[in-house]
C-alpha cells in the first residue's frame, strides 16, 4: 500500500518520516524531495531494493543510481580517497546541487549495478532529505521519474510515473532548483592514470560550469 505524507504539516511529517525509515529498513522504495528535483530512494546497502529501484524506473545495471549522504564526513567513508580539489568542491557547494563521482571505498559491501569501482556522491540542501538521512544512512536516490521522462519538480509528478511501485510519497512542494544535479568526474584525481589528472564535467545542471572553473581552475577538463 502506498502512503502520501504532506511534510508541511506538521501533523503529517512525524508519521511521515516513521513510516519512510520503515519502509526503507524493509527495502521498499521512497520518494523523497531534495533541493533540485524529487528523487527514489532505497537502502543502498541493500541490493535487492537497489534493483527494485532501477526496475521502478526501468533503467538497467548499466547506470547505477547516486548515492545521497547526510553529511560531509560520510563521503570520506564512501570512496577511497577524498583529494584536495574535491574537498574545495565540498566546502563550496555541499550541500547543494553537486554529485561527485570517486573511486568508491573498496571494503563495501554493496552493489550499486555496473560502477566499475566509482560512486556517485551528493549531499542535498533540504531539511527533509537531510532528517530521512540522518536517521537511514547512505540511500541510493535516482531523480523520481521513468527513464526517458523529465524529473518530477512536483510529488504528483512523480506519483503519476512510479505508483506503486513506491511505498511512501513525501510532499514538500515544488523543488526549489527544478532542475538535476551537475555531475562531476573526478576519479582521475586519485587513480592518476593520466599524466594531468583532470576533473570531468558529466552533466551540466544546478551548478554552473562558471562556477566549477572558479573553484578548480585548470583542473577542470576544457570543453570538448
Amino acid at each position: 500500500m502506498t502512503s502520501l505524507f504532506d511534510s508541511r504539516d506538521a501533523d503529517q511529517i512525524l508519521g511521515g518520516m516513521r513510516q519512510a525509515r520503515l519502509a526503507i529498513g524493509r527495502g521498499e522504495l521512497v520518494v523523497l524531495p531534495t533541493d533540485t528535483v524529487y528523487g527514489v530512494g532505497a537502502d543502498a546497502f541493500n541490493p535487492a531494493a537497489v534493483q527494485r529501484l532501477l526496475d521502478a524506473k526501468g533503467r538497467g545495471r548499466q547506470q547505477p543510481p547516486p548515492v545521497l549522504v547526510g553529511g560531509t564526513a560520510t563521503l570520506a567513508a564512501l570512496v577511497e580517497s577524498v583529494p584536495e580539489a574535491v574537498q574545495r568542491l565540498v566546502d563550496e557547494f555541499w550541500p547543494g546541487g553537486l554529485t561527485i563521482v570517486l573511486p568508491s571505498q573498496p571494503s563495501l559491501v554493496w552493489d550499486l549495478g555496473e560502477t566499475h569501482g566509482t560512486v556517485a556522491v551528493r549531499m542535498p540542501d533540504h531539511k527533509v532529505a537531510l532528517a530521512l538521512l540522518e536517521e537511514t544512512g547512505p540511500l541510493a536516490v535516482s531523480s523520481a521519474n521513468l527513464t526517458g521522462r523529465p524529473a518530477a519538480v512536483e510529488v504528483a509528478e512523480a506519483q503519476d510515473m512510479l505508483g506503486d511501485t513506491v511505498s511512501v510519497y513525501l510532499d514538500a512542494g515544488t523543488a526549489a532548483l527544478g532542475v538535476s544535479s551537475t555531475i562531476v568526474d573526478a576519479t582521475s584525481l586519485v587513480r592518476q592514470v593520466d599524466d594531468e589528472p583532470k576533473v570531468r564535467v558529466l552533466r551540466e545542471g544546478a551548478v554552473p560550469r562558471a562556477e566549477l572553473v572558479r573553484v578548480l581552475g585548470d583542473l577542470l577538463e576544457e570543453q570538448p
